[in-house]
């Protein structure tokens, strides 16, 4: 999916909703344990009730590895169901990689050849050449983590190294890497205060902000300081919209959760 078509979705569905799909069987309606697959039966009611509410699906995959074989197939099948039911939708692969050139090429092989995925997030630790392998990829993106939403990013990302901190020295070194136009970055939404210095070192790409709901971000600042010309954003929500019930109308459920934040989104993009 290009840049283009993703900002025609999301104009056309007054929405930029990622909804994560972060699946955790302790979590899921208990009558959904008989299926034979019960993570992508979830996952396929949630996408049935929700898919004209958002633009985006980000699977975390270490929910999915965590289950073994299992818990890869269903990734897979879920992956598959997506881009064959609702190709318009745009996906993440959360699965935070970054190692040698080599192996991120394989990496980068997995998840936008193997898994056809849109999109796959980036660990940015190990430099260049353990990003540039996944911006080789022509129309599929690498989500760059910069600035993320857990305690521990102060550990790292914010301190000051030469006079400049060390989240805005990534921003600006990966816009010199190769194909850097295919970059989308990681921005926590409750680090929203950031987000205006943020545009100044990226005005035009998009960013992926996790936090809003359950983690306590708020989707007003993220928009009044991270938005763009071209909305250049994409907010998740993961658990405070696919566990809005265990009960069996969990589908119903979600989608009004859903519909309550792209009812906010269109009011915003008006």
């Amino acid at each position: 999916m290009t840049t283009e078509q993703l900002v025609a979705q999301i104009r056309k569905k007054k929405s930029f909703l990622s909804i994560g799909l972060d699946i955790d069987l302790n979590k899921i309606p208990p009558h959904l344990l008989q299926e034979e697959d019960p993570i992508f039966s979830f996952n396929k009611a949630i996408i049935d009730a929700t898919h004209h509410l958002c633009i985006a699906y980000k699977p975390n995959t270490a929910f999915y590895e965590a289950y073994g074989i299992k818990g890869w197939k269903a990734l897979e099948k879920t992956i598959k169901y997506i881009n064959q039911k609702h190709p318009e939708i745009f996906t993440i692969a959360d699965a935070k990689r970054g190692d040698i050139g080599n192996t991120s090429t394989m990496y980068a092989k997995a998840f936008f050849e193997d898994l056809a995925f849109d999109s796959v997030t980036v660990a940015p630790y190990m430099g260049k050449d353990s990003v540039e392998p996944f911006l080789a990829f022509e129309n599929k993106h690498t989500i760059l983590l910069a600035l993320t939403s857990n305690p521990g990013a102060f550990d790292f990302q914010t301190k000051t190294v030469d006079g400049q901190e060390v989240y805005k020295q990534v921003l600006v070194t990966s816009k010199t890497w190769k194909n850097s136009e295919n970059l989308m970055y990681v921005v926590g939404a409750t680090k929203a205060e950031y987000l205006a210095e943020i545009r100044q070192i990226i005005p035009d790409s998009f960013l992926l902000v996790p936090g809003v709901g359950a983690q306590g971000g708020n989707l007003q600042d993220v928009c009044k300081y991270g938005m763009n010309k071209n909305i250049g954003l994409l907010i998740n929500s993961s658990r405070g919209i696919i566990y809005a019930s265990n009960k069996e109308d969990f589908a119903e459920a979600a989608a009004e959760k859903a519909k309550e934040l792209q009812l906010a989104m269109a009011d915003i993009l008006v």
